[in-house]
């Protein structure tokens, strides 16, 4: 028995964390062919709304003269304020430091005009190669929304498909604003109507059938609000029900809900006024009971949702718990999640994503990911080794495939 006490599985699973190869179930991120929405270098990293919602709990300026600045400008308030004058130990600004330091750039130097110099150096192609790598993913899933007027002439004319970046059909407008959505696709050539009659929601059946045709996405998303509630007859649950089921069911797409977001609770910071609210797990739960044949793909904002989240789960086979979210993508909670759903999912879960607005941040927040979650998965087999079932090499890397890459290629069959 000290024998096996003694055994520490950390390097084995260390080494099998840092050589899986990652697949980035949702991020905001574009294939190059779409122009300036695919973000990437220092100055777009530094004006990700994390940093411009933490900045102004330094300065006093008033928001519109900081939106009245340019890219450049916003940046240099941002590296002084976050950088210079404080410091940068928020996930958000360690991120940026990470990025810096995976890509061979003097941190210690503080010397933004260098950081600059290095990505004027770089195609955007050059730079997703290098940004995957860094990172170890094989492909980022994007979020794409047709009824974004920047995106959908790219769709229209020009997309040729980049086995880099697959696609996800994006439809909040469908769910979150209904009657403004009706009137686009009328825009668009669809008879849709706010009253949702049968033939406005067969319309909006098409759209969806034209649309997964054109994109080929791998799922159906929507970002929700806390109040999202099914079964109720409301315009939104109409929508869910009459349409975007029968559409995912049909063509084998999970649905993925995204919950808990309460948008602009400071419009002034726009992009960075978003917070988060308590959602509840009933709708969860009823739509993976009384739709068996769908499937959904769920994650959730708030920390208290979490528990109950990955109890739903084990209930449900159609139900797959995946990664943390936006403001639970911190060390501590990351930590504290991935271990909770480790010992009531075992490793039948996502455990992250990036999220990734700009290309960089794929590089740090799975650097970071991989650390925390090869500590707590060391862990986990440290545990079954002091009861005599020590896991093999083999067996690890098998179940570091699965919950990195496998488990959700299975889901999305």
């Amino acid at each position: 028995m000290e024998r096996l006490a003694n055994t520490d599985l950390g390097p084995i699973v260390r080494s099998a964390v840092n050589d899986a190869v990652i697949t980035d179930v949702h991020t905001h991120l574009y294939s190059p062919q779409f122009g300036d929405l695919l973000l990437w270098g220092i100055d777009d990293l530094l004006t990700y709304h994390y940093l411009i919602a933490e900045t102004f709990r330094y300065v006093s300026i008033p928001y519109e003269s900081f939106w009245a600045m340019s890219k450049q400008q916003q940046a240099d308030l941002i590296w002084k304020t976050l950088f210079v004058e404080n410091s940068p130990f928020s996930e958000a600004c360690r991120g940026v430091l990470t990025v810096l330091s995976k890509l061979g750039l003097d941190v210690g130097a503080r010397d933004l005009s260098e950081y600059r110099a290095y990505f004027r150096s770089k195609s955007v192609d050059e730079y997703v190669d290098i940004a995957f790598n860094l990172a170890g993913i094989d492909c980022a899933v994007m979020t794409n929304d047709p009824f974004d007027d920047a995106e959908r002439p790219v769709w229209l004319s020009c997309y040729k498909e980049d086995p880099r970046f697959r696609a996800v059909l994006r439809i909040d407008p469908l769910l979150n604003s209904t009657q403004q959505s009706c009137e686009k696709l009328r825009n668009f050539g669809y008879s849709a109507d706010p009253a949702l009659s049968a033939q406005g929601l067969s319309e909006i059946r098409r759209f969806l059938e034209d649309w997964a045709d054109r994109m080929k996405p791998l799922y159906l998303a929507a970002s929700l609000p806390p109040d999202f509630a099914y079964p109720e007859e409301s315009p939104r649950a109409r929508v869910v029900r009459e349409c975007i089921l029968p559409v995912c069911r049909d063509r084998g797409l999970p649905f993925a809900m995204m919950i808990g977001v309460k948008k602009l609770v400071n419009p002034a910071l726009r992009l960075a006024g978003d917070s988060v609210g308590k959602s509840r797990i009933e709708t969860v739960e009823h739509l993976c009971a009384n739709f068996p044949d769908n499937k959904f793909l769920v994650t959730m904002l708030a920390r208290e949702n979490q528990h109950e989240l990955a109890v739903a789960a084990r209930k449900y086979r159609n139900l797959m718990v995946f990664g943390c979210w936006w403001f639970l993508n911190n060390p501590s909670l990351v930590e504290e999640i991935t271990r909770m759903r480790c010992e009531l999912l075992g490793p039948s879960f996502i455990p992250q994503h990036s999220d990734a607005r700009v290309l960089d941040q794929v590089i740090y927040k799975w650097a970071h990911s991989r650390t925390i979650i090869a500590s707590v998965l060391t862990d986990k087999y440290n545990d079954l080794a002091r009861t005599g079932w020590i896991a093999t090499e083999e067996e690890i890397r098998r179940d570091v495939d699965n919950l990195f890459r496998s488990n959700f290629w299975r889901f999305v069959g």
